[in-house]
């Protein structure tokens, strides 16, 4: 056992299984608050019996959100091994809150024209459950983002973190509308009749937007007014960037074929072009994460 100590810290070996341990608690809390705020839906039937693939892109994007905001919270700092787990516990179970807040508020002004949980349980519509699975992540990213940037106590730390959300919402939300304008087809009519490619590619932007805005909040705090300055600078350059990437995309990736006719002017609407057009969003904002 002496010679193991030498090469193990024990201790820290215990707090990494604590860490583990409060976010496995923390997933469990966030099946519960799912199935009582959706009461609903019948998770098994509908991940087993009805094998409804729409929503299982959905839920496991819902899981993969949390896997995001507890890496937020354990990340930084440690404030003591209790403190720590008492932290995370918070803001897991205060982001998985705010998680469901957030997809009813984008069910409501992100595709207002129809019912997101109606594509997803009656229609079964794969390219609903994989634009919420996006909605799920990029409200992810943006309390990712409010909980790496640090704070002097927790009460400044919560503030932040609810306030981050709010206004990286408006701006996702805004993006999200600017985006349907510009594009070249009714998003909302492509993705009512079933067209997953449509869903795949407007869901990279949707993601796209979404690390944009948390590249933002992740600089350090200085005042309100600089980081609201700062989100709005980042998330217009990623507007104007989508666009053009679009184009060039189009151009290079595909130069014989249009990227528009691939997605909707076909009898099979091509799911490949979608996710070309998606990595094209994506990855932009990953260069202006490394650039800015």
């Amino acid at each position: 056992m002496g010679n193991l100590n030498e090469y193990i810290d024990i201790t820290s070996f215990g707090h990494s299984l604590g860490y583990i341990l409060i976010a496995l608690i923390i997933f469990y809390i966030g099946k519960i608050v799912f199935k009582l705020l959706n009461p609903k839906i019948d998770i098994t039937s509908e991940l087993v019996h009805k094998d409804n693939f729409a929503f299982i892109l959905s839920y496991v994007g819902y899981f993969i959100a949390l896997v995001i905001i507890v890496g937020g919270a354990t990340l930084g700092e440690s404030l003591g091994f209790y403190t720590d787990l008492s932290h995370i516990a918070l803001y897991g179970v205060l982001g998985i809150l705010l998680l469901q807040i957030s997809i009813r508020l984008s069910n409501k002004l992100i595709l207002p024209n129809f019912d997101l949980k109606k594509e997803i349980l009656v229609d079964k519509n794969n390219g609903t459950g994989v634009i919420e699975a996006s909605i799920y992540i990029s409200n992810a990213l943006l309390l990712h983002g409010a909980l790496i940037g640090e704070s002097t106590s927790l009460q400044e730390g919560l503030i932040t973190f609810i306030t981050y959300w709010f206004i990286g919402n408006i701006m996702l939300i805004v993006a999200s509308k600017i985006y349907t304008l510009w594009i070249r087809f009714d998003v909302h009519k492509e993705i009512e009749a079933d067209n997953v490619a449509v869903g795949v590619s407007f869901s990279g932007a949707i993601l796209a937007i979404g690390i944009v805005i948390m590249n933002a909040l992740i600089d350090p705090f200085v005042d309100w007014t600089t980081t609201i300055i700062d989100v709005c600078i980042q998330t217009i350059l990623g507007i104007i960037l989508l666009p053009i990437m679009r184009f060039i995309t189009d151009k290079v990736l595909i130069p014989e074929r249009n990227l528009t006719d691939e997605i909707i002017n076909q009898e099979k609407p091509n799911i490949g072009a979608g996710l070309i057009e998606a990595f094209a969003y994506v990855g932009s904002a990953i260069l202006i994460t490394w650039s800015i």
